[in-house]
């Protein structure tokens, strides 16, 4: 590893035998006081994803999805924890925003699953800090404030949003301390419970009341008969390590694809930040993503099987659909034969974790339950209206996800644990991770910390306003139609949270995109 850093950044990679790392700092503490008190890395994890949804509630929520991807010192598993669109769902509309917008939420689900099958410590010691947060406040970050105050001018007419998340009539600033105790008795709750009060008790019967109240299909049977699944993961070979993901319905498999495409070319005949380099990643990923779009659904649904559309010859088909030299407007092929957070810790006995949760668009759905402080997600949102799509709108259904956690093993071992929050970025995002990581050898914080590229559509690609303008250019020579962006702006290029073994511990990166921070011991 190459612990040389060639771009502009306020921050050096974290070296620990035991690390935790996420876009929160508050979070990234919360999960490290898990590790203090003898804890695993699940436990840590666990606590830092509660604790984030309180203070990063602009990207989850209690009423969030999520999926994982654990190694538990002996083998890989993956967890699918996101939910369905109601029983009765009777709309053919795809809503953005509002209860109409929200299927079951999962994450309670997953935190339950992960801490009995891996937890050492009580499930009610992984609430502890984020109920502190919650009760007695906690100083508001400036990025969070940021898309705070942009949600805030969306959402405030938004059932139980403004009486929830606008004190004073406005977003919190900066450095202004925000209480939530309605949240603090529901996370008490949860932790009491072990997570049944949120799917068939008292917390169960406010959000389905308030589903009834405002017209919504979402109701108390609903919520009870949510699982999770245990789902394993998905894999491709790329330079010499194995990358898994997690199944559909996640676009995950997307950045397997292009990474399959990729295994065609030498990339590593090209400088990392060349524009040959980047415009190879640019075409693959746009095959990979336009069969996600295709394709992916929940898979009880789709027409099309995972494997089928990572199969080594038809990876080599897509990849002949790829001019070194010539952006080109991809579509899907034909593989069958005939706001999210991310938070990822290690700890010295070799477990990593893997973990994200969502509410999709900047505080989801909008809707906070009232009196419970549960900001509800809109992933409904994902669902498409298209006729005979495997994800179009339906019942009982899961929709299309853009939240991936990512894994890296080598021959069979556990090598890196990484994600890249941010919509549409995040297959984008692993993709450029891995290649700069296992092709370039560069640093988790070095890889982190370069100038990304966002595939838009057609040959659209958003840059970020620090990439050399002589690569601008020369991506614009080749037919890429290039939107300079800054790195803070609405959408942004994500935010990525990587812990890679290192000799006999880790080393993390934390995106400077974010106020988040590695820490450890």
């Amino acid at each position: 590893m190459d612990f040389s850093n060639p771009y502009d950044t306020r921050r050096g990679p974290l070296l620990s035998r035991n690390a935790v790392a996420t876009s929160q700092p508050l979070a990234a503490q919360a999960g490290l006081a898990m590790l203090y008190q003898g804890g695993n890395a699940v436990d840590a994890a666990l606590a830092a994803a509660i604790a984030l949804t309180v203070v990063e509630p602009t990207g989850n929520g209690l009423g969030s999805d999520a999926f994982a991807i654990v190694w538990d010192g002996a083998g890989l598993h993956g967890l699918n924890a996101s939910g369905r669109s109601p029983a009765g769902l009777a709309s053919d509309k795809v809503a953005q925003r509002g209860w109409d917008s929200v299927t079951v939420p999962g994450a309670v689900s997953g935190w339950v699953a992960l801490s009995e099958r891996f937890g050492a410590l009580p499930f009610e010691a992984l609430f502890a800090p984020a109920i502190g947060y919650a009760e007695n406040g906690f100083a508001v970050s400036p990025i969070i404030a940021r898309l705070w105050h942009l949600g805030g001018e969306v959402l405030s007419q938004q059932p139980g949003f403004a009486e929830n998340f606008l004190p004073h009539g406005r977003a919190p600033r900066p450095g202004e301390t925000f209480h939530n105790p309605a949240q603090a008795r529901s996370l008490r709750l949860i932790a009491e419970t072990k997570g049944e009060a949120f799917y068939t008790g008292t917390l169960a019967d406010k959000i389905a009341d308030d589903a009834a109240r405002h017209g919504a299909a979402l109701t108390r049977e609903d919520l009870a008969t949510h699982r999770v699944d245990w789902c394993g993961t998905l894999q491709t070979g790329y330079a010499g390590v194995a990358v898994h993901e997690i199944p559909p319905n996640g676009q995950g498999i997307a950045a397997l694809s292009a990474l399959g495409i990729l295994e065609h070319f030498d990339l590593a005949a090209h400088a990392p930040d060349s524009a040959q380099a980047l415009h190879l990643q640019i075409e693959a990923i746009k095959l990979g993503l336009a069969d996600a779009e295709g394709f992916v659904a929940d898979p009880a649904h789709m027409d099309v099987e995972p494997e089928e559309m990572l199969a080594p010859d038809y990876l080599a088909r897509r990849a002949a659909n790829i001019d070194p030299d010539l952006a080109q407007v991809a579509s899907k092929g034909a593989p069958k034969h005939g706001g999210t957070v991310y938070v990822t810790a290690a700890d010295d006995q070799g477990r990593m974790v893997s973990l994200i949760q969502s509410n999709y668009m900047g505080f989801g759905s909008g809707v906070v339950v009232p009196g419970t402080g549960i900001s509800l997600q809109n992933r409904g949102a994902g669902f498409v209206t298209t006729p005979g799509h495997a994800n179009r709108i339906g019942p009982g259904k899961r929709p299309f996800h853009t939240i991936i956690p990512g894994f890296v093993t080598k021959d069979g071992a556990p090598l890196m644990s990484f994600g890249v929050m941010g919509g549409p970025m995040q297959a984008q995002g692993h993709v450029q991770m891995i290649t700069r990581m296992m092709v370039h050898q560069q640093s988790p914080q070095a890889a982190s910390d370069a100038p990304r590229w966002r595939f838009v559509s057609g040959r659209e690609v958003a840059v970020e306003s620090s990439m050399p303008l002589k690569t601008v250019e020369a991506l614009e020579a080749m037919g890429h139609k290039i939107v300079r962006e800054a790195p803070d702006n609405a959408f942004g290029f994500g935010g990525a949270q990587l812990i890679a073994r290192h000799i006999d511990g880790y080393v993390a990166g934390s995106d400077h995109r974010k106020d988040g921070c590695a820490v450890g011991y």
